[in-house]
């Protein structure tokens, strides 16, 4: 068991997401030293974020991810991929689905759904980083969870959850262990890492919440905090309203890290000293050097107002990629002078663009790829969106959002821009406060 002083603190989150990263990379940027665990397992986690499930299940040996033609599978059924997914078929029937972690060019295999005859899904594999099926889900005939096993590097069953009665059940070091709900089993892990009397800086009103309130308060101890990054709708959550009325142990304080989400939980609580703005120190790669290049990503040919908005901006070379193959329409673009396609772009070619360009275009409609307007944000590339196509609003500052069928605006915007570096980066700084960018004293908190 190790041993923590209750100045120590442990990030808990419920799933490992952007926030969840942003927050631990903020904190280590800041140069403190903090303890993370997820709940939800992932078997795709950094080595310095654990999973509480799997923490049971002990060291897996050195391994590869899984790739997705390496899947075993019976003899003559067909594995097929591309950059998005993968499938497992026996002659004309489907039998698999093949879910890939990010980035899903990769094609290394994280979940695989396994389906019956008549298509539904009637158990998942989960797959490690290190190539090995550690998880098993079970559904019933509606496609509904069961349980989910989870298991060593040898295959021996550790834990199983019971999703319709919501236990758990542990087996660890000869000892077996039952827990009615998650906070229980969560609460346990805790208590075994020696953590139940650190601090608990958590961002979910969920699970992480419930253990907060279940582990003992100490009036002479700091607070633990919740780290809000959601947005807020009409009315205060109804957990967050018992940290709002002190009616929890041992969180008092909520830190806000989205600009709306504060000014309307301001104005709906009124608890100015329990509710403080607190931002994300982030790895900005390369100041903004006003280059009259231009980026946008695509996994779709609809990309709004493409050709007016090249064809206003002859100055600005733009420079179009995607994962894939490009449509005649989309490549019919490269009839201007000022345009560059990248049909099934390499990653170190579209790593160079995010250097070399100082603007960025989030026009495409459907999906985003490579989490592109959060890295150009961290390239400093100013991002100009129309609302109906804005992948990362977060990152965007207003003035640089517009309706499509205004796209003289986004036009205009772009080239008052373009001879003016100290408008220019006036819009950058604004863009960086926008999305809350903190410093390393911003994050000393009590």
């Amino acid at each position: 068991m190790e041993k923590s002083t209750g100045e120590d603190i442990v990030l808990l989150f419920d799933y490992y997401n952007q926030g969840s990263r942003d927050l631990l990379a903020s904190f280590l940027n800041a140069g403190m030293q903090v303890k993370a665990a997820v709940i939800n397992d992932d078997g795709f986690l950094p080595d310095n974020v654990e999973n509480v499930f799997e923490y049971f299940l002990g060291p897996f040996y050195e391994g590869q991810p899984l790739y997705f033609n390496q899947l075993k599978v019976p003899t003559y059924w067909e594995i097929s991929g591309n950059n998005s997914n993968g499938s497992v078929h026996d002659k004309s029937k489907e039998r698999g689905r093949i879910f890939y972690s990010e980035p899903k060019n990769k094609r290394q295999v994280k979940v695989v759904d396994w389906l019956d005859d008549e298509g539904k899904v009637k158990a998942s594999d989960h797959y490690n980083k290190y190539g090995v099926c550690y998880a098993r889900t079970i559904f019933n005939k509606d496609e509904k969870k069961v349980s989910k096993s989870y298991f060593d590097k040898d295959g021996a069953e550790i834990i199983v959850e019971n999703f319709v009665t919501g236990d758990i059940i542990l087996n660890y070091e000869g000892v077996t262990n039952i827990f009615k709900n998650r906070t229980e089993f969560v609460v346990y892990y805790l208590k075994h890492k020696g953590y139940n009397n650190c601090r608990l800086f958590f961002n979910s009103l969920s699970i992480p919440f419930f253990v907060s309130n279940a582990l003992p308060a100490d009036e002479n101890r700091k607070c633990d905090i919740l780290f809000w990054q959601e947005t807020i709708g009409g009315e205060i959550p109804g957990n967050m309203q018992l940290i709002l009325d002190n009616k929890v142990g041992r969180c008092k304080r909520i830190a806000v890290q989205n600009s709306v989400s504060y000014d309307k939980l301001k104005k709906l609580s009124g608890a100015e000293k329990i509710i403080f703005k607190l931002g994300y120190i982030y790895p900005f790669e390369k100041p903004n050097l006003g280059r009259k290049e231009a980026l946008i990503c695509t996994n779709t040919e609809n990309v709004e107002k493409l050709k007016e908005v090249v064809a206003a901006l002859p100055e600005v070379k733009f420079h179009v990629a995607a994962l894939t193959e490009m449509s005649q329409k989309l490549l019919s673009h490269e009839r201007y002078d000022n345009v560059i396609m990248y049909p099934n772009i390499k990653m170190s070619t579209l790593h160079t663009l995010f250097v070399q360009c100082d603007y960025y275009l989030d026009i495409n409609h459907e999906g985003e790829i490579v989490n592109a307007t959060r890295q150009a944000f961290i390239q400093n590339q100013l991002i100009l969106a129309f609302n109906e196509t804005s992948h990362g609003a977060f990152y965007t500052a207003p003035e640089n959002r517009f309706d499509s069928k205004d796209f003289r605006k986004l036009i205009y915007r772009l080239k008052d821009l373009l001879n003016d570096k100290d408008k220019l980066k006036k819009a950058v700084e604004s863009q960086q406060k926008w999305a809350l960018t903190a410093n390393s004293d911003d994050y000393d908190i009590n």
